[in-house]
């Protein structure tokens, strides 16, 4: 395995990828899904910071944009109304 940063020890890595790897395909989706929401609350609770007037319509404009980038974002929603970054 290449060295990188972390603060997680080898064994403690070993144990983690045994455990991903017993997991049934099911369980990895679960996860993926999981660990997606929690994402998206956390870039949520940065928009909310950085735009606090917005509605939450607005901020999941924003995030939909961020995630797709312009041209999807356009393709998909239009202009609907958002200003700037």
């Amino acid at each position: 395995m290449a060295h990188r940063l972390s603060d997680t020890s080898p064994e403690a890595m070993e144990v983690l990828i045994d455990l991903y790897r017993r997991m049934t395909p099911a369980e990895k989706l679960q996860r993926m899904h999981d660990l997606t929401l929690a994402a998206d609350q956390l870039a949520l609770a940065g928009l909310r910071a950085r735009h606090p007037g917005e509605s939450e319509q607005e901020l999941f404009l924003r995030l939909a944009r961020i995630r797709l980038g312009d041209d999807l974002f356009a393709k998909a929603y239009g202009t609907r109304g958002l200003k700037g970054p």
